[in-house]
């Protein structure tokens, strides 16, 4: 039984998970559990609420939020049904397939896909000096500077974040996105 401060961090992130859920997913949804891909889909989305980026990170006030995605993988046609119609903050969602390294520099969010582990230090490499979400699902994307893991846990999609990643890249994540991850490494302010 959690108790104490243990059991309110428990509630809030329940609660967190809850709306970003409820945020996304129609309630009527007669199936309740989602493929993996589709889950993975609507964190993607939800990043766009819960990460801020320095104004740089655009070109304008009305600059879409470019997802774009390395490898292979079901997550891409979900992503883009996900995302059609959406905005966030007035900049419309694009999702991007990415095939060379150098293509992430116009993207704010990055995600690579385990296929792509033999390049995924490259194409962390490249973005890491830039203001970009890398999001990965390979055992090894933290130590190679990736910034939000998605890790499978009892069959779960959860989180685990990397704040010293996330800041080198010049972004902030908002305490709700925090309070749901598994994980969170670096110091959070």
């Amino acid at each position: 039984m959690l108790r104490g401060k243990g059991w309110v961090a428990h509630v809030i992130a329940w609660g967190v998970c809850l709306g970003i859920w409820c945020e996304v997913c129609p309630v009527s949804r007669g199936d309740a559990s989602l493929p993996e891909y589709q889950v993975k889909a609507l964190f993607l989305l939800n990043f766009t609420k819960y990460v801020d980026w320095p104004p740089n990170a655009f070109a304008g006030s009305n600059t879409a939020i470019t997802i774009g995605l390395y490898g292979e993988s079901k997550l891409g046609e979900a992503l883009k049904n996900v995302v059609a119609g959406k905005s966030v903050g007035g900049r419309a969602i694009v999702v991007r397939h990415l095939e060379s390294a150098d293509d992430s520099s116009q993207c704010h969010i990055v995600f690579i896909s385990d296929s792509e582990a033999p390049r995924m230090r490259e194409i962390l490499n490249r973005a890491s000096a830039l203001p970009i979400l890398t999001v990965g699902e390979d055992d090894l994307f933290a130590q190679n500077g990736g910034i939000i893991n998605f890790v499978l846990k009892n069959g779960n999609v959860r989180l685990a974040i990397d704040l010293t990643a996330a800041k080198k890249a010049g972004l902030t994540i908002s305490s709700r996105l925090l309070a749901v991850a598994d994980v969170v490494k670096g110091k959070s302010n």
